[in-house]
């Protein structure tokens, strides 16, 4: 099988259905999860109104990526997206490291989330037992990855449509309250909204007294990635959409408009309604979402059961995300004997439902242990998927990079979508995603007097080469099996001079 044969397989049996019009809402609506809804409560109390710079900052680096991204899809629209990439332009063993951590990354995420949803719905059924909420929400988003890609982008299409529904409802709703210096609350409570909150806020913009430090807005940058990770997965719809050269560079492009609209806009309103020490309170030991708290002081409780159905919706919109693309990138790792047969698994519609029932099973558990045992071991392994998606974004980068310098020897043709100020942008950003790693051990150490609760910390000192040391050995256990289905062909398929293998 020459290397171009071997490229084609992975994307045979699947069908381009993703229509323009779910692409779009997928794009738009793929950043929009808890990260916003719920995640930016405690990050606004404990940074304060320099947040917004926060967002913006970590926002530019998630264009350089998409464009990153945008330039290698163009060059070939793949299922198997940066595990495709990594076997490409660094050979078997790098594509195996990359699709086994974005795995990981989905993994974990979906039984979090998955839990989460048995956690919201008791908002409105406080006696419904966790597990019949787990079987149902599971069954839900399994039926609809097992139908069709086709099932999958409608049901994306229609939960964007929802999460960016509210935002938008907010964002009318704060510009009016804003512009208008409207009064919100009373009494003792009561505070009056306006632009100059944003300095008139106590400690001003960017607080750096008492409990804050001047180096918190950035050291927090490295949880603001984590509410951007899902913007990749356009990347792995491409290979099942019906015109990628038509909808990636408008998705990838719309990255910009959307996190400046919706993030940043909606981080710009929520400061300037409300003090930020007001967010990131708890009830039942539980975060309150920041939309919650403001549509509260507006008088308007009854939103408070919106956003926590929003939040089932987002929850459920990840889990979905979550079993698609693990479903693709473990067909990808199984082409190449990284992973076991079963994830070859097709179905007539185009499915590949091995990968799909696997990550489905892995979910199932994580989510019933952590209801069983709930505590510190479970959210140290969460926070490993910090690592995995960082790991995945810098392996977009590097690939993109490869790429160009390929593409600038004439080796390969070059992309019809190049990121602009390429390599640079890709540079800034793995050295971005350096800097992350080591805001999480710092903020990490920060965060307790307890050692055990140091999580970020313990993740990066000892996460990273725990999972180094097992990458190694599972890579041990399958390189046989690799090299044999390749005829030894394991390294990158070019380097600078051509082809590796003539």
């Amino acid at each position: 099988m020459t290397q171009v044969d071997k490229f084609a397989a992975e994307q045979e049996g699947y069908k381009q259905s993703l229509g323009r019009r779910q692409v779009q809402m997928i794009a738009i609506g793929g950043a929009i999860g808890t990260g916003l809804f719920l995640g930016s409560a405690s990050r606004l109390g404990s940074t304060g109104p320099a947040l917004l710079f926060s967002y913006a900052f970590v926002g530019v680096i998630a264009f350089f990526l998409m464009r990153a991204l945008g330039e290698l899809v163009l060059y070939r629209a793949s299922s198997g997206a940066f595990v495709s990439y990594a076997r490409e332009f660094f050979g078997e063993k790098a594509a195996y490291v990359t699709g086994w951590m974005y795995w990981l990354n989905w993994a974990l995420t979906g039984i979090a989330e998955l839990s989460a949803v048995a956690v919201y719905v008791k908002h409105w059924w406080p006696d419904m037992p966790q597990a019949i909420t787990v079987l149902i929400a599971l069954a839900v988003v399994l039926t609809i990855n097992l139908l069709s890609a086709r099932a999958f982008g409608e049901f994306e299409f229609w939960a964007s449509v929802l999460k960016v529904g509210a935002i938008v409802v907010f964002l009318v709703v704060g510009i009016v309250v804003v512009a208008g210096s409207i009064k919100l609350g009373s009494g003792a409570d009561a505070h009056t909204a306006g632009v100059s909150n944003l300095w008139a806020n106590p400690g001003g913009f960017w607080p750096h007294m008492g409990d804050f430090h001047w180096y918190g807005p950035i050291l927090v940058m490295s949880g603001v990635v984590f509410a951007y990770s899902a913007i990749e997965m356009v990347g792995i719809a491409a290979g099942e959409m019906e015109d990628p050269k038509r909808e990636v560079p408008k998705a990838v492009n719309a990255v910009v408009f959307r996190i400046a609209v919706f993030y940043c806009g909606s981080i710009f309103l929520l400061v300037c309604m409300l003090p930020t020490s007001v967010y990131g309170a708890k009830v039942n030991g539980s975060n309150v979402s920041p939309f919650v708290t403001v549509f509260g002081r507006m008088g308007l409780g009854w939103m408070a059961d919106v956003i926590q159905a929003i939040l089932i919706v987002a929850a459920m919109s990840s889990l979905n995300s979550g079993l698609y693309t693990t479903g693709r990138i473990l067909r990808s790792l199984g082409m190449s004997k990284e992973a076991p047969s079963l994830m070859l698994k097709m179905s007539g519609s185009g499915v590949p439902w091995g990968g799909i029932v696997c990550t489905s099973v892995i979910y199932l558990f994580g989510a019933f242990l952590n209801a069983l045992v709930p505590g510190q071991a479970f959210e140290i392994a969460l926070e490993a998927s910090s690592i995995a998606i960082v790991f995945v974004w810098g392996s977009i980068f590097v690939s993109q990079i490869r790429l160009r310098q390929l593409s600038d020897a004439g080796v390969v043709p070059a992309s019809p979508f190049r990121a602009p100020f390429s390599p640079w942008t890709s540079y800034i950003g793995l050295v971005f995603l350096v800097f992350v790693i080591g805001g999480m051990a710092i903020s990490g150490w920060q965060s307790s007097p307890d050692f055990w609760g140091k999580t970020d910390f313990i993740v990066v000192v000892f996460g990273i080469p725990a999972l180094a040391v097992l990458l190694t050995i599972g890579w041990f256990l399958v390189k046989p099996a690799v090299v044999a289905n390749t005829g030894g062909q394991i390294r990158a398929t070019w380097t600078l001079q051509g082809p590796t293998y003539k």
